[in-house]
């Protein structure tokens, strides 16, 4: 019954002349009114306030992404591999030492950093050769952070920035999820330059009332530990001292190495946006419509203009058209240039 149904729709679409306009309108509505598919929820219901009603970020250790876990524990057992080994053969590393355990964890992490003060140094070939190797690993796995754990943090407080740059205006959730979307990149360059002068206030004042360094030494061992440089003529020295570094260190480095990648991304994403502007503005010519006329029939549809101009701005690639083509080609069962349901029931295996 439904299979006659449908053949006497097509039919009658078929002998009424106005079908195909009507339904090249319709496809045409359902095209300009189309969404992108929604990304993965991050958002609970929102929280109502006296400026504007914003969607409110989830806790930040409730319901932890995958790649977040995949990264605490890496973390979780690099750290602990390293404490356990150098513990064992602390009796092999030469330096100024404080707790057996605390130095282990310590020197661990200044080695997975690279900041390498040099208050503690391996002394036999079997330290030299375990340093060898958890300073590689432990590059690769700052770099893990940095791709993983940092990101997620940060997007997780993107909306509050936004909140609290429009305070005084009231704007609907709408316009913010817009906004955070836009400037995505911007947000996320500003909450960890933040956080990074948090960090370095935080170490200097730590350095002066605990390590009793004059300011300008806290500062100096501040800068040449976020940055890596390790010196080694200012370092931390103190049992509470390592305590602190190990934290520390670990978050002081890592956020100095997201602004970096920040302001490049900043810099790609500029240039991006100053291409999208240029192809958008300037007058279509008709070596362009030519170029845009994917099946040479001498007219330039909708999608044709579209994909065109996605080109032009670097959205797409050829690659990408054509991996997205053969799709079509192995979908339109009946070679007829267009995707039915018939195309679709054909194409799904027996």
């Amino acid at each position: 019954m439904a299979n006659n149904g449908a053949n006497e729709l097509l039919l009658s679409q078929s002998l009424d002349p106005a079908a195909p306009k009507a339904k090249r309108q319709l496809n045409k509505r359902r095209f300009l009114r189309s969404r992108s598919a929604p990304r993965a929820p991050e958002l609970v219901p929102p929280e109502t306030n006296d400026y504007v009603s914003i969607p409110r970020s989830e806790p930040i250790f409730g319901n932890l992404h995958p790649s977040f876990k995949k990264v605490a524990i890496c973390l979780s057992v690099y750290l602990g591999v390293g404490a356990v080994i150098f513990y064992l053969v602390g009796k092999q590393i030469k330096g100024q030492k404080t707790n057996g355990v605390l130095d282990a964890v310590y020197f661990t992490i200044v080695t997975m950093t690279t900041v390498g003060y040099g208050d503690l140094v391996p002394n036999s070939d079997l330290t030299k050769l375990l340093a060898c190797a958890f300073v590689f690993s432990g590059m690769a796995l700052v770099g893990l952070i940095l791709s993983k754990a940092a990101d997620y943090f940060v997007e997780k407080q993107e909306i509050l920035l936004v909140k609290a740059m429009h305070l005084r205006q009231k704007i609907g959730p709408t316009e913010i999820l817009k906004e955070v979307e836009v400037n995505k990149t911007r947000y996320k360059f500003f909450l960890v330059f933040s956080l990074l002068l948090v960090l370095i206030i935080a170490g200097t004042i730590f350095l002066v009332n605990v390590e009793k360094l004059e300011i300008i030494d806290a500062l100096y061992c501040v800068c040449s530990t976020i940055t890596t440089l390790g010196y080694g003529d200012k370092s931390f020295s103190t049992q509470a001292g390592r305590i602190f570094a190990v934290f520390w260190i670990l978050t002081g480095t890592i956020t100095l190495a997201q602004v970096f990648f920040y302001i490049a991304e900043l810099n790609t994403e500029n240039r991006q946006k100053e291409l999208v502007e240029w192809v958008l503005t300037k007058k279509v010519t008709i070596l362009d419509l030519e170029a845009a006329d994917l099946d040479e029939d001498g007219t330039v549809g909708a999608a044709e203009f579209i994909i065109y101009k996605l080109k032009e701005m670097g959205k797409i690639s050829q690659e990408d058209i054509s991996l997205v083509m053969r799709e079509f080609e192995q979908l339109d069962v009946d070679q007829s240039g267009t995707l039915s349901i018939s195309d679709i029931y054909l194409a799904q295996p027996s």
